[in-house]
């Protein structure tokens, strides 16, 4: 039994397919195929139920994996407290973040890491935070930049900021003018939301939840569009198709649309969520985070409140 096996049984179970797997472990799917079959043999189990469309994991395999998953994560702290031995702050991070916070945060965040820490380089991943969780718990990033509220996952956190949402209106929009929206008139607009998967999406429902009935029917298709991005949803919303609801952070990025967009406050309790820093309690690299966090509080994101709240070890 070999790291590596363990490595291809974890990808397996993630994709559930070999070929993905194969490509995701920069291995030939024959290799791949190969090794499992032998760490089947070597155990006595059979790990996963082959011939559909997608590739089952038995009972007696889901155990397997995860404890595999956990070897995985030691296995990568054992040369993370050697490298801690030396300086905590030497080295790569490798950070997950979420694709509505990426855009508007990493341009202010990067040059401040460069600026503060050069010996410590930020490895970045944007992805859905469901799938970020998934790599941290995995131990293939160290920790993940996302918003609340989190499934429960056991993993440390510390709050970075809090910001507001906003209404996005074309600018010729008869609400462009209005000094703040009630959020319960937003079922009566044309919706631009994210697609799902995007938790973002979510926040925004919980806003307006009568969206969710519209973006669930067939008449709603008429009154509901779905986007790949919120940059995406900002041009549409620009040339007119619709409305939709952003975060603060997102209303300062400039571009030719911009003249022809207009932000206008929710009327109170004012809608917003939470952003924050998640990483495993078993992680060692504490500095890192704490060095992370504070290159984070530095940045000086419109619209935002920025949190103060000190790292603290995980018990």
């Amino acid at each position: 039994m070999t790291l590596t096996e363990l490595k291809y049984i974890v990808a397996v179970a993630r994709e559930r397919h070999f070929g993905r797997a194969a490509e995701a472990c920069f291995v030939s799917q024959p290799t791949l195929s190969v090794a499992i079959r032998k760490l089947e043999e070597e155990l006595g189990v059979v790990l996963f139920e082959r011939g559909g469309a997608e590739v089952g994991i038995t009972p007696i395999g889901l155990r397997i994996v995860s404890q595999a998953q956990k070897v995985l994560e030691e296995s990568a702290n054992l040369r993370e407290i050697a490298r801690q031995g030396h300086d905590p702050l030497e080295g790569p991070l490798r950070v997950g973040i979420i694709y509505t916070v990426g855009p508007y945060l990493l341009p202010y965040l990067v040059p401040e890491q460069i600026r503060h820490t050069p010996q410590m380089p930020l490895l970045l991943q944007e992805n859905y935070t469901t799938r970020l969780l998934e790599l941290l718990r995995q131990g293939e990033i160290d920790c993940a930049i996302v918003a609340l509220p989190l499934p429960e996952t056991g993993f440390a956190q510390c709050p970075l900021f809090d910001e507001p949402f906003f209404v996005a209106l074309p600018h010729h929009h008869p609400w462009a003018n209005e000094k703040q929206i009630d959020s319960r008139r937003l079922k009566d607009e044309t919706m631009l939301l994210l697609g799902a998967g995007h938790c973002f999406r979510d926040q925004v429902l919980e806003v307006c939840p009568e969206l969710s009935r519209f973006s669930a029917s067939s008449e709603g298709i008429q009154r509901t569009f779905e986007g790949s991005s919120l940059e995406t949803i900002r041009h549409m919303v620009a040339a007119g198709i619709g409305i939709t609801v952003l975060p603060a952070s997102a209303l300062g990025v400039q571009g030719a649309e911009s003249r022809l967009l207009k932000f206008v406050p929710f009327k109170p309790p004012v809608p917003d969520r939470r952003v924050v820093l998640v990483w495993r309690k078993s992680f060692p690299r504490l500095a890192a985070i704490e060095a992370l966090t504070r290159s984070v509080r530095r940045c000086k994101l419109p619209g935002v409140s920025m949190l103060e709240e000190a790292v603290e070890a995980a018990a």
